[in-house]
């Protein structure tokens, strides 16, 4: 069974992935697709205040809180394993670790720090902020998809140990 601080840690998890998928979701389902039907400078200047104003010290505690959660999760679970639960929290651990930490990190951040390179008065500039929301919203349906089936892998391993 678990407990104590495994539980806690557990469930911080659960809530943190929901939390991500939230915003991810809300990205994906409509707000890329505001920002694309703006003029471009407009959604280039708009998703650059976005990205600058997301940085905030409760985001970084969900979504780096999250990971760290993850994996110190990820550990005590092959040291326990077969702890019941303990697929599944790996799982949500790793679903969260990959699919969410290691996207952003690797893929959405990069993106953005190249949008902010953008000068809008470039000729190029309304076709790379296509190309940016064509392929950046690609990568975010897998970090919703991923925080998603972390937030389930955690659930039904805390309803199963």
């Amino acid at each position: 069974m678990i407990a104590g601080w495994l539980f806690a840690t557990s469930f911080f998890a659960t809530l943190g992935s929901a939390v991500m998928t939230g915003l991810f979701f809300t990205f994906s389902v409509f707000m890329m697709r505001a920002l694309a039907s703006l003029p471009p400078a407009q959604g280039i200047a708009a998703m650059q205040a976005v990205n600058v104003k997301i940085i905030t010290p409760l985001f970084l505690l969900v979504f780096l809180g999250t990971a760290l959660a993850s994996a110190v999760i990820s550990v005590a679970m092959l040291v326990t394993w077969p702890e019941r639960g303990a697929p599944y929290l790996l799982a949500g651990s790793a679903f969260y670790l990959l699919g969410v930490f290691l996207v952003t990190m690797a893929v959405n951040v990069p993106k953005n720090n190249a949008l902010d390179r953008i000068v809008l008065a470039d000729a190029e500039a309304a076709s790379m902020w296509k190309e940016y929301v064509r392929s950046w919203t690609a990568w975010n349906h897998v970090r919703s998809v991923a925080s998603l089936a972390a937030t389930a892998c955690f659930v039904l391993g805390l309803h199963v140990a």
